[in-house]
């Protein structure tokens, strides 16, 4: 079967960076002295690539470019492009806002461009979507404070939910504990990265202490199968990304990716991207690397996309929508 045959079918991804997507068409548009090669080296991990920390310093460059009203509307609009090329009928796509105020854009001017944008862009190509705001590891407590609160904000333009990435390993969760908080009082939808960099024990912590409901990678609960056992049975949700997980070294290569165990011991998951650019894949791709590498089926695809819409943060009507799309799709 060729990434062709999955092309066709209607698509779920709750796990998708903003800053991690820029296609060379774009990147050219932006910067027309860009060739493939720097482009390739510039954009994209390296099949080299050690580490998370390396593998998130590839989105440097991509921020960069993401500093002017422009180069925003360009870049969100070119998303939504590659998910309909891709098929994807339903995506949330997460960014941080703070990071987007190099060039003399604030906080509130960086979402009402992100909102704006994504709104026209999902009616041009028919796509629906969630925003999801980031904090980061190395965010100060006031840094965190001001993202959530733009959540709360901008919660009736599209933002659907909150959470906290980068560099796992490197930072604890004690700046971020405020604004979770916050979140779980207003009753914010909270996913956050967690088991990718460091093991199980990073998993618990986010839990407990973050109040999240679905886990970004979360693939290192295999260690620990009290893990397992409580995210089955407290119908938590794993957002699964193969490709990255090999590209940041998580895992080495494919044939030690628990996937097959992590379905098979009934955590709800889906497949995802992480970083569309970085770990050079779409999700139809991602779907033929579960077919080949673990030997997965349409009903195992199409199951995994049904968990997706029923854990994603959109609302009843449009997950309604979405299965039946899917139900009569598969």
């Amino acid at each position: 079967m060729q990434i062709s045959s999955f092309n066709k079918f209607p698509k779920i991804e709750l796990h998708l960076h903003l800053d991690c997507c820029l296609s060379f068409d774009v990147v050219k548009i932006i910067d027309p002295n860009i060739t493939h090669d720097i482009y390739k080296k510039s954009f994209k991990a390296s099949p080299n690539c050690y580490s998370l920390s390396e593998y998130i310093s590839c989105a440097d460059k991509a921020i960069e470019l993401m500093q002017t009203k422009d180069n925003l509307e360009l870049i969100i609009e070119d998303l939504f492009k590659q998910l309909k090329d891709d098929n994807v009928i339903y995506c949330e796509i997460r960014f941080a806002p703070l990071l987007h105020c190099e060039k003399g854009l604030d906080p509130e001017k960086v979402m009402h461009i992100v909102c704006e944008s994504a709104r026209l862009s999902s009616k041009k190509y028919n796509i629906d979507y969630g925003l999801i705001l980031c904090t980061l590891r190395h965010y100060s407590n006031e840094q965190s404070m001001e993202t959530i609160k733009l959540v709360k904000e901008f919660s009736s333009k599209g933002v659907v939910g909150f959470d906290i990435a980068a560099d796992e390993a490197g930072y604890s969760l004690e700046n971020h504990l405020d604004a979770f908080n916050y979140a779980k009082e207003n009753k914010l939808n909270i996913t956050a990265h967690a088991g990718e960099a460091k093991g199980s024990e990073s998993i618990w912590e986010t839990i407990e202490k973050l109040h999240a409901v679905r886990i970004g990678h979360g693939v290192r609960c295999i260690e620990d199968k009290d893990l397992m056992i409580f995210l089955s049975k407290n119908k938590y949700h794993l957002e699964i990304c193969l490709s990255s997980n090999i590209k940041t070294k998580t895992y080495d290569s494919f044939s030690k990716h628990p996937l097959n165990k992590l379905f098979n011991s009934s955590i709800s998951l889906s497949l995802n991207t992480d970083g569309r650019t970085i770990s050079d894949t779409n999700l139809s791709l991602e779907y033929l690397i579960a077919k080949n590498e673990f030997n997965w089926d349409l009903e195992k695809i199409k199951k995994s996309n049904l968990e997706a819409i029923k854990h994603s943060f959109a609302s009843e009507k449009i997950k309604n929508k979405l299965r039946n799309i899917v139900e009569s799709s598969y």
